[in-house]
């Protein structure tokens, strides 16, 4: 039997993708390995407990490892994918044919994705770069998006949307009119807010934005972040060690505040974590509905101005 949602977060629209998503989800690559490894059972526990709790969203990459494998286990666990939790996956970084938009390579890798996932369509699929993209191969007559809007006429792709780091590709992205919502990473945070701007002008566009990396990979989940030797080497280590004082001073969670502070935005349609275990996916969603005193607010709005 499909599992039910328990009705914690609340959900918005994804821009022009035609459904809502809950306003914290979860994205696969640290479930698929990217950041070390993780056992397969807490992979596939991570993806229930995350359903359990009501996440409605899923994102998966072929780049991302054996996410979508472990995506696909959790899935048949459960007998199949629960009506109303919508998948995603991503074209452009397939380790066969990475940094190929061409038409091809793009129903390939979808093709690929959907067999893995045992699934006959997708709700959403990104195209994706880290932080370089050739947007005349993207947009182009025998690109990516052409052959996306082709699959969603065919009724395998429900929505299309546009995934990297760069306020300039992303407004690129936004100017087409192809594009049903938007990624974007390490530039909206508590570490530094200037894709802000391209949050309004995605809205404004009737896109959906979805944000990454608003914890910047754990910097700001929590901890100080100088007893991790990884997170000390970081460069923006001393701006997360600023706001770990400041939450430590007043009593408040800075993974909660760290995740509000993203999921305030109305222009935002839904903030990704990457959590890689049961427990982290409760403590993500805990911190993203956990009260917080309201007037901590005014003075986070004065730090980020500062902060710029």
């Amino acid at each position: 039997m499909p599992h039910a949602f328990l009705p914690i977060l609340t959900r918005r629209p994804l821009g022009r993708a035609g459904f809502e998503v809950t306003t914290l989800t979860l994205g696969g690559a640290g479930l698929g390995g990217r950041y070390g490894p993780v056992p397969e059972d807490a992979a596939v526990q991570t993806v229930l407990r995350a359903i359990d709790l009501g996440v409605n969203y899923i994102e998966g990459s072929p780049f991302y490892g054996v996410c979508e494998q472990r995506f696909a286990k959790a899935l048949a666990a459960i007998g199949g994918r629960p009506s109303g939790l919508h998948v995603c996956t991503k074209v452009g970084m397939h380790p066969a044919r990475h940094g190929d938009y061409s038409a091809g390579a793009t129903r390939w890798s979808v093709e690929e994705s959907l067999k893995i996932l045992g699934l006959d369509s997708v709700d959403l699929v990104q195209v994706h770069a880290t932080d370089a993209i050739d947007m005349a191969a993207v947009l182009g007559p025998h690109g990516a998006v052409g052959e996306l809007e082709r699959m969603r006429d065919e009724g395998k792709v429900r929505a299309i949307a546009f995934a990297i780091r760069g306020a300039s590709y992303h407004r690129q992205a936004i100017a087409s009119g192809r594009f049903d919502a938007i990624l974007i990473h390490d530039d909206f945070s508590l570490i530094r807010s200037s894709d802000a701007c391209v949050i309004a002008e995605a809205a404004a566009a009737g896109m959906g934005v979805l944000v990454g990396r608003a914890l910047m990979t754990g910097l700001l989940a929590g901890p100080n972040p100088m007893v991790s030797a990884r997170l000390a080497a970081h460069p923006d280590a001393a701006a997360a060690l600023d706001w770990w004082r400041w939450a430590q001073e007043r009593g408040v969670s800075l993974q909660a505040v760290a995740l509000q502070f993203a999921i305030r935005h109305m222009g935002v349609s839904s903030v990704l974590v990457g959590a890689s275990s049961p427990r982290e996916i409760e403590e993500n969603v805990s911190a993203a509905t956990f009260p917080l005193p309201e007037d901590i607010w005014a003075e986070v709005d004065e730090r980020m101005r500062r902060i710029g």
